[in-house]
Parts: structure tokens; C-alpha cells; sequence
């Protein structure tokens, strides 16, 4: 959930000019599709569907991924999750971070968090920042973002979250000092890709944009994952000149569309798929080292207080782990000193992250922890009398989204319609809000 608005309704980067919104009143001629005008083609589909006219206008500059189906069947397959899903899913059951993109604005999770979030009653520009990510149409169209979340709330979305034409219509991104960065989005007759010579085709203009092959790509929404966004590539001990697209789209060979006698290229994969736990989807076993945080521990004794510093690190992969949201995620670390005998003398927890209502109110906050850095974090445990501490212990937990406090939480579920509906959403809730383990360490003292 993050971007912002601009002068034109869009977030900065949108790209829009009098020449580009000319570019609008010409989306009809933007090709043919089999023959049929592609306009027509929208309006047919928008009739069939009984759309309302605010849907069918963002449709005609986002086009449905079901008409790019009809030559890019493949890519469209994976992207929806109709071909092999990832082996996370199947083997964890949980979708911490193989959330297919086509599922971005229809997602049980997704809408559980936004509607706890909408209850903290956020202004229209932070719905529209919050959409932009999730449905990039409203970084466009951010007068609808309302209406978006309303959809999206009901789990009956019109509006499609990311398609086909929420990333190919990315020409570039704009590099901003502070998070996020942002994409660059140029509605038009153009769709843009990776490669140098697209194939014609007599249904829409092709273009090579650059910024397919850099992180900064991704970045533009997945923000807290690298550890300098503004480099094309980067490089690391292990994954020198590598980039997001890597890994997250699985190498292939083939053709990126279904007709008769296609270029037979590399091309990758369209599900994005990432892990659940660390080692899932390692192809170097040496990074495994590298991929999870580890933690030091430096500490003292000063009359009745164990002081210290806990050293979080995480080595040279180019992001942190877990997740791709750098919005929800919680990260606790405990710090507990024990007697001789294993016996807790103090502990203490300090939790990193934002409340439901501070989300989106004010700048992005860093995250705990970015590849190739170390964060200190001091702690001071007050002993018992006479206590004779032995043992300092260190645990790392996260959470995808916060804990929501029971007030807010009872505000979202009486907006349910069905105790189905609620038990649903209770049991997202309390299974995401559940921190789970990342690393451990004890030093005796």
C-alpha cells in the first residue's frame, strides 16, 4: 500500500502531459484485434459484463488481461495461476510470499487488511497511495479509488488489480530520495517489454523499455527489498549482476505469445514466484547463508541491569528476508536473561513496525533490516535482587501484517455481512498477525 498523488490525480512518475491525455482519445486505435476494432472490442466486453462507464473508461487504458489471453496465453495462464503453482503453496498451504499478482485485488488477505485499514478512515489520497501498488489504475484514475476499495471490500472487485497492462505500460521509474520509487506509467498505444526487436503484430505497438532488466522495476513497489534501488544492477559476493527478474521470473525458453511460428527466446516466467520459508528456492546453496538474519549479542552488567546491544545482520543478498511488503510486516526481537538454571530473571520485546493508523500517514519508515547492513539495537534488563544472570538470549520473530487492537478489530467485523464472512476474515487475521520465528542466538555471560 504506498504511492502518492500528483497534480493530474495519478502519483508522481504517472508521466501525464496534454500530449499523453490526446493519447487517451486515440485508444481506439490502437489496433485490431482479429480483425475487430479494438475499441468495439472493450465496449462488446463492457456490455457483455454490464460494467458501469467508470469501469468501462479505465478499461479502455487498462485493457483486460483476458484480451492479451488471446495471443499471450501462456504468460496470461501463469500470471492467473491457471498453469503449475509454485511449490510453496502446494507444500505450506500459506501464501506469505507467492501471492500470484493476478490475485492482487481479489486476495481474502488483501482485503482483510485494507478493510481494517479503511476503518482508521484514511483521506482519498492515502487510499489512492495505497491502491497504487495493489490496482495500479488508481495511480491514474485515483478519483475511482474510493470506489475501488469499496469493490474490493465486498470481494467482488470490476477492476482488475495488476495486469498485463499495469506493468507493460510502464516505460520507466523515477528515482525519489525517499521511498517509494516510483513507475512511470504511459497510457497509450504502446505496450513495452524487455525485448530490443518485438515481434508486429497488427494488435498493439511494441517497445523496449530498459528499466525491464533493472531492479528498480520491481522495486517500485517491493521498495525495502534491495540495498540501493537507484543501481540498474546489484552486485554481491554471491549474486554479482544479477537482478530481481532472476530469480522472481523463473528462466524459460520459448516464445512470449501463442501464434504460429514465434521467436524462440528466453523469456520468463509470469507467476513471480518467492518463498515461505528461507531455503525454498535456493538454486546456490551458499547463499542460505547469506539470505536469513543472524544476530550478535554485546552485553554487560552494571549493578542490578543486564545492558547490551543486539546486532541484527543480514549478509550480501541484494534484499531482506521474509515477504514483499514493505508496508505491514512486524518484526519482534526478545531479549531474555536467564539464571544458571535456565530460570527467566527479565525480558524484554521490542517490536518494529506501524499500527493500522499510522499506515500511510506521514513518510515511509525504513525497514528493521536491508541486505548488507547491521541494526543495533540497544536493550537494558532491570535483575532481580541478588540475581546472578548466566545466559542472554536473543529471538527474532515477524508478522506479515500488525495485531490489530480488539476495538478496531470488532469495528471491521460487524461490517461483515455473515458469520462466515467473519470467522473468515478471524482467522486471517489472527494466522497473519502470528509471529513466526527467523532467528535465534545465546551468548553466555
Amino acid at each position: 500500500m504506498r504511492g502518492k498523488s500528483n497534480g493530474f490525480g495519478g502519483r508522481p512518475g504517472v508521466g501525464w502531459s496534454v500530449a499523453r491525455l490526446c493519447l487517451l482519445s486515440l485508444v481506439g486505435l490502437i489496433g485490431l484485434l482479429n480483425g475487430v476494432h479494438r475499441g468495439q472490442a472493450v465496449a462488446q466486453d463492457v456490455n457483455s459484463r454490464s460494467v458501469p462507464e467508470w469501469v468501462a473508461e479505465i478499461e479502455k487504458v487498462f485493457i483486460r488481461s483476458e484480451d492479451c489471453k488471446q495471443c499471450h496465453v501462456r504468460h496470461y495462464e501463469e500470471w492467473k495461476g491457471a498453469r503449475e503453482q509454485t511449490p510453496d503453496l502446494k507444500t505450506f498451504g500459506r501464501v506469505d510470499a507467492v501471492l500470484l499478482h493476478g490475485t492482487s485485488s481479489e486476495s481474502p488477505v488483501f482485503r482483510t487488511v485494507l478493510g481494517l485499514w479503511v476503518q482508521t478512515n484514511p483521506t482519498p489520497d492515502e487510499h489512492s497511495r495505497c491502491l497504487s501498488c495493489h490496482v495500479p489504475a488508481a495511480a491514474v484514475f485515483p478519483r475511482y479509488a474510493e470506489r475501488i476499495t469499496e469493490q474490493i471490500l465486498t470481494g467482488r472487485p470490476l477492476v482488475e488489480g495488476i495486469g498485463c497492462a499495469s506493468c507493460h505500460l510502464i516505460h520507466a521509474v523515477e528515482q525519489a530520495p525517499n521511498p517509494p520509487p516510483t513507475f512511470k506509467l504511459k497510457p497509450g498505444p504502446v505496450f513495452y517489454g524487455p525485448f530490443a526487436d518485438p515481434e508486429e503484430n497488427l494488435v498493439h505497438q511494441a517497445a523496449q523499455a530498459p528499466v525491464f532488466r533493472e531492479a528498480a522495476f520491481c522495486a517500485a513497489c517491493h521498495f525495502d527489498k534491495v540495498k540501493d534501488v537507484t543501481q540498474k544492477e546489484l552486485p554481491g559476493e554471491i549474486l554479482a549482476g544479477m537482478v530481481c527478474q532472476d530469480c522472481h521470473m523463473e528462466p524459460s525458453t520459448g516464445s512470449s505469445t501463442s501464434r504460429r511460428g514465434a521467436v524462440t527466446r528466453a523469456i520468463g516466467r509470469h507467476w513471480f514466484r518467492g518463498v515461505v520459508g528461507a531455503g525454498t528456492m535456493l538454486r546456490n546453496r551458499n547463499l542460505q547463508a547469506e539470505w536469513t538474519p543472524r544476530i550478535d549479542i554485546d552485553a554487560k552488567r552494571a549493578g542490578g541491569v543486564l545492558e547490551g546491544t543486539a546486532l541484527v545482520k543480514i549478509g550480501s543478498l541484494p534484499h531482506s528476508f521474509p515477504d514483499g511488503d514493505p508496508i505491514l510486516k512486524q518484526f519482534f526481537l526478545i531479549v531474555t536473561a536467564k539464571d544458571a538454571q535456565g530460570r527467566v530473571l527479565a525480558e524484554e520485546t521490542k517490536r518494529f513496525g506501524l499500527p493500522y493508523d499510522k499506515i500511510l500517514r506521514g513518510p515511509i519508515p525504513d525497514p528493521f533490516i536491508k541486505g548488507g547492513n547491521t541494526r543495533k539495537v540497544p536493550f537494558a534488563l532491570t535483575l532481580p535482587d541478588g540475581a546472578a544472570p548466566a545466559l542472554v538470549e536473543a529471538v527474532l520473530t515477524y508478522a506479515l501484517i500488525p495485531t490489530p487492537d480488539p476495538a478496531l478489530r470488532e469495528k471491521y467485523l460487524s461490517t461483515l455481512r455473515s458469520d462466515k464472512e467473519r470467522d473468515e476474515a478471524g482467522r486471517i487475521i489472527d494466522d497473519y498477525a502470528k509471529p513466526r520465528m527467523l532467528t535465534y542466538r545465546a551468548k553466555a555471560l
